[in-house]
């Protein structure tokens, strides 16, 4: 076991205090209501056009029944009286979407090719007929009309899924609330999420107001002008992102005592601590917090986030993922495969793959990692009997085909995409990787079922087309486990070069220290989780931001502005602590 044990102080509602802008957020319909009147009231106009964009996801009755419908308009239009029938977006998107369960190809779509021009010319033309306050609202609303007053609703993503699997919400413009979970967060993930953020991104920058939407009944509205300070002030300080936890059918308890999670839960699998794509960030206003998906900074502020070559290399794409994966108490993760790049961008139009690691948090006595192929054995034998165990016909023989190794706190176990891996029950795994996790082939899953009571989905057609038969048992201990480098120490400090493997674009350090050590993010962003030791500080030495405190397994983001930084412990008496840092090489 690790050192750390029971009970931390995880924070588990991360936010940033936002400097200046303590009146500048209303939470509750009513105090929503009167603002947005009262902006109407101030404008000379006879004539108003309020305009409501919304993300997909976002509650349009809860948004019509609470706000529009007490609002004095002379002309209310719902944005999808302009979209296109149900059978023409499935004909533009049928390439994309596939007929498989998970797998899809990522969208180029514009928003504005799912709506018909005639329609949206015949709402202008009554918009511009009308007189007094008219309210556009709905996603795509701003295809319509910019208008005069621009609020733009907002959810994250992870909302969006847990509102999928309580059967409360189908894809966008479509009847499907009762479909496969996984067929819904399909299309999402891969057309409407890309489609609406390529829409939302210029209406965020010029929103007057952004609206909350995560809390059903409990919405928040804040100025733009606050919003996009609140994300400047984010990029040159250390943040966190809010994690988020989630059962699976092999996850474990480590977590819940740890993290003081639901004790009634069955099990935690994973936590998610840092998926920007997925994750929401908390800014408070004086006494007012507001939810905003963190994407939302990544698509606005990436230079100052990610660093000039980071973001020229991947966009507005946060390409380093942490998070934590639990079989304390639980099972084997499924045995599985990423793609290799090539693959990925072939079949999938994703431009990088999901290389990975498995950083040992804690682990019980016998715990092991499986990863690689054994030595000398003929792959399609390997292959043959992974597609009986598919077939029901057996289970499949691991130890004869895949290695496993003994596994404890602190080793690192590197994972280049096409290497066969998976953590094995018992241990509490940081896993430090590349963002496009959607993308695990599953060769073997134990024979289970998921939480939905369905089988989970296995992918062998694709799995077998990237295994990486060279990395077996002596290339992975060779290659793969605790490829320590010493680099530099002083007093109280030293540094160690961790990884990751040299066709993976990652690099990892890990610092362990008794007194403060000195960081640079050398105009790159930088991800670090505290993986021993109770309470760390990482202060400015130009004090330029306030001191962020960190607990033991949170992780926490540099942005690439902050430059220089340092890290020192808090009432360590003698213990040393130990981080491990992420950046993007090159």
């Amino acid at each position: 076991m690790s050192s750390q044990s029971g009970f931390t102080n995880y924070d588990k509602s991360p936010e940033i205090l936002v400097e200046g802008f303590d009146h500048a957020a209303w939470q509750g319909w009513e105090a929503i209501r009167d603002t947005l009147l009262h902006n109407v009231a101030t404008r000379s106009s006879a004539k108003t056009v309020l305009v409501i964009d919304c993300y997909p996801g976002v509650d349009l009755g809860e948004l019509h029944h609470q706000l529009i419908a007490h609002l004095p308009a002379s002309l209310v239009i719902d944005a999808s009286q302009a979209k296109r029938a149900e059978t023409e977006v499935h004909a533009l998107i049928k390439r994309n979407l596939t007929d498989d369960r998970v797998f899809g190809v990522m969208s180029c779509h514009q928003l504005s090719e799912f709506f018909h021009e005639d329609k949206i010319n015949a709402l202008q033309a009554e918009i511009s007929a009308a007189d007094g306050l008219i309210v556009v609202f709905g996603p795509g609303a701003a295809l319509i009309t910019q208008g005069d007053i621009l609020v733009y609703a907002d959810l994250a993503r992870w909302e969006i899924q847990q509102r999928f699997r309580r059967g409360e919400l189908g894809n966008w413009g479509i009847d499907n609330n009762n479909e496969d979970v996984l067929r819904r967060y399909k299309r999402a993930f891969f057309i409407e999420w890309r489609v609406f953020d390529r829409h939302k991104k210029p209406l965020l920058k010029n929103a007057d107001f952004i609206l909350d939407t995560n809390q059903s009944q409990h919405p928040v509205l804040v100025t733009g002008a606050a919003f996009h300070a609140g994300l400047q002030q984010a990029t040159t300080q250390p943040f966190r992102v809010v994690p988020f936890f989630d059962p699976g059918v092999w996850g474990g308890q480590w977590m819940k005592h740890q993290f003081d999670l639901n004790p009634e839960a069955p099990n935690y699998a994973w936590c998610f601590d840092c998926v920007p794509e997925e994750n929401s960030l908390l800014m408070r206003f004086g006494n007012i917090r507001v939810e905003i998906p963190s994407q939302d900074l990544v698509l606005l502020y990436p230079k100052p986030l990610l660093g000039e070559k980071v973001y020229a290399r991947f966009g507005t794409e946060f390409p380093i993922r942490f998070d934590l994966l639990d079989t304390m108490g639980g099972q084997n993760l499924s045995c599985q495969v990423h793609p290799l790049t090539e693959y990925i961008q072939q079949n999938f139009g994703m431009h990088y793959t999901q290389d990975e690691s498995y950083y040992i948090l804690a682990a019980d006595p016998g715990a092991q990692v499986y990863l690689g192929t054994r030595s000398g054995i003929e792959p399609q034998a390997m292959l043959a009997d992974l597609r009986a165990a598919q077939r029901g016909e057996k289970e499949f023989d691991d130890k004869r085909f895949i290695n496993q190794f003994p596994a404890k706190a602190h080793d690192h176990f590197l994972i280049p995409a096409g290497t066969v891996h998976c953590s094995g029950s018992g241990t509490m795994v940081l896993e430090i990787s590349a963002t496009p996790y959607i993308f695990t082939f599953k060769l073997w899953d134990w024979g289970r079922v998921g939480l939905d009571g369905l089988p989970r989905p296995v992918h062998l057609e694709h799995g077998e087309q990237v295994i990486n038969w060279q990395c077996d048992t002596e290339w992975a201990q060779s290659h793969l486990i605790n490829q320590l480098e010493p680099l530099n120490s002083s007093d109280g400090w030293r540094e160690e070069r961790t990884g990751l493997h040299e066709r993976e674009f990652i690099e990892t350090r890990r610092h362990w220290f008794s007194k403060t050590v000195e960081h640079d993010t050398e105009g790159r962003v930088n991800v670090l989780n505290l993986v021993e030791g109770n309470e760390a500080v990482v202060e400015s030495p130009d004090n330029h931001f306030a001191p962020f405190t960190v607990h033991y397994a949170e992780t926490f983001i540099i942005p690439a502005a902050v430059g220089k930084y340092r890290i020192r412990p808090v009432n360590a008496q003698g213990q040393t602590l130990a981080t491990i840092k992420a950046w993007v090489r090159g």
